[in-house]
């Protein structure tokens, strides 16, 4: 049984037995949405999503390409895999360096 997380994403078909898992678990999801890429899915239960934005530089007046990564938590219940587009919600800290958990995969 899933529970409702406050946000507009789908609810996974698997279940999971993570205590960590926003829809299975009690972790509760606040804040900041990060949407981006999965680049690195190696650890165990844990992804390394990067984002693009671009950056305007007034002296060449021209835009770069910028980059920014964070660390979330990948629950059991999601099929995550490298490549994969991800939505990440700021939760508690987890651990060091992970304060996201993610919570949908668009493709």
């Amino acid at each position: 049984m899933s529970r409702n997380i406050g946000l507009s994403s789908s609810t996974p078909k698997s279940e999971c037995t993570d205590s960590h898992c926003p829809f299975h678990g009690n972790l509760s999801v606040r804040g900041k949405l990060f949407e981006g890429t999965v680049v690195s899915s190696k650890a165990r239960k844990m992804v390394v999503v990067q984002r693009e934005t671009p950056k305007y530089l007034d002296k060449f007046k021209r835009y770069a390409r910028s980059k920014s990564t964070i660390h979330a938590f990948a629950p059991s219940c999601l099929a995550i895999q490298e490549g994969n587009k991800v939505v990440a919600a700021e939760c508690r800290p987890l651990s060091k360096s992970v304060s996201f958990v993610v919570v949908e995969v668009k493709s």
